[in-house]
């Protein structure tokens, strides 16, 4: 079975932990372990989120030289190879002797009318109080957003995935049997000008999103959505909250969920499963197995898939070749349309 295993940054880097490599690679060891164990009986591509560690960077470059700050799509360079860096080599060392590991760099093409450059919705970087969120927006011109938490971060815009630029790259190492790890952060954000030039902009991709269009360009059996979260809950957060274990986009797609954290996960499993037919599932790290198997988290099924409890009788994506090209498949944190 091929399985593309969505990380999330609260996975690679717990709530409020301190933003220091030890804790970035002790999350990565424990996400390695969890990679591993699948990794053994599936074909596994792994994506990462990068927000707190894109919103780190793009702090201490502002320290540097407040009027002339790095561009986002290459601090979102810097941090897939730094993240891809560490997941790989940790995942190396979890698997058995011979397997095949490799970390690529993806740029991903947007629209550069996207309305989402209008209004920025991305929280990246770490959570500030008030008073230093304040300080932030002053010295920088950052727009920020209060967390359910409570805490404030800054936000960017965030655009929908077109288009995984080397989506071919991507299967050449597939079919030679290596693991691959790609499309970090959502990938490196790109648009093409009239001239058919691409040049990176001033955005984070949702990798949920990008995520979503990578299993469906892989012709993926499944799609891992993984956080620190067990499961998509209705009523979160309140004292009758409950999880939902198993349910239809349609059902899904009632929910009232936040647009910063859950509701990315529950648009790109929608999505996925509206072209495939095939499994999503949203869940713990740790969990990635039980999820898969039906043990764990919350499992997203067609209707045909979710009355026989079979994924593999889902139907065939309709319309969707899987080549390098742009696909008809738009996102939103209500859902999805195919």
């Amino acid at each position: 079975m091929r399985v593309v295993v969505a990380l999330g940054g609260n996975a690679l880097l717990q709530r409020g932990e301190p933003m220091t490599f030890e804790a970035q690679h002790t999350n990565v060891r424990i996400a390695a372990t969890a990679l591993a164990d699948l990794a053994r009986d599936h074909q596994i591509v792994v994506a990462h989120g990068n927000g707190p560690q894109v919103g780190l960077l793009a702090l201490q470059g502002a320290a540097y030289d407040p009027a002339k700050p790095w561009p986002l799509d290459v601090l979102g360079a810097e941090t897939e190879g730094m993240i891809g860096y560490l997941i790989e080599q940790e995942l190396m060392n979890a698997l058995p002797e011979g397997s095949q590991c490799a970390t690529l760099l993806s740029r991903v093409e947007v629209d550069a009318k996207d309305p989402a450059f209008e209004t920025p919705s991305k929280p990246i970087g770490p959570v500030y109080t008030e008073a230093e969120a304040e300080q932030a927006a002053q010295d920088h011109g950052w727009a920020m957003v209060t967390e359910g938490s409570g805490g404030r971060r800054r936000v960017v815009p965030s655009p929908l995935p077109l288009r995984i630029v080397g989506l071919d790259a991507i299967k050449v190492l597939l079919s030679a049997g290596h693991t691959v790890i790609c499309a970090g952060g959502g990938g490196i954000p790109v648009v093409r000008n009239a001239d058919g030039e691409m040049t990176g902009v001033e955005a984070v991709i949702d990798k949920d999103r990008t995520s979503a269009l990578l299993a469906l360009g892989l012709g993926a059996d499944a799609l891992l959505l993984l956080t620190d979260v067990p499961a998509v809950f209705r009523h979160y957060g309140s004292e009758d909250q409950s999880a939902i274990s198993e349910a239809t986009p349609e059902a899904l797609g009632d929910l009232d969920l936040a647009p910063g954290s859950m509701g990315p996960k529950v648009g790109a499993a929608i999505a996925f499963v509206q072209a495939s037919g095939k499994l999503a599932g949203i869940g713990q790290l740790t969990d990635a197995r039980a999820i898969l198997e039906g043990r764990a988290g919350t499992r997203v099924l067609s209707d045909k898939a979710h009355t026989s409890r079979n994924v593999k009788s889902g139907q065939k994506t309709s319309g969707f070749t899987g080549a390098d090209q742009p696909v008809s498949v738009w996102l939103d944190d209500g859902g999805a349309i195919v």
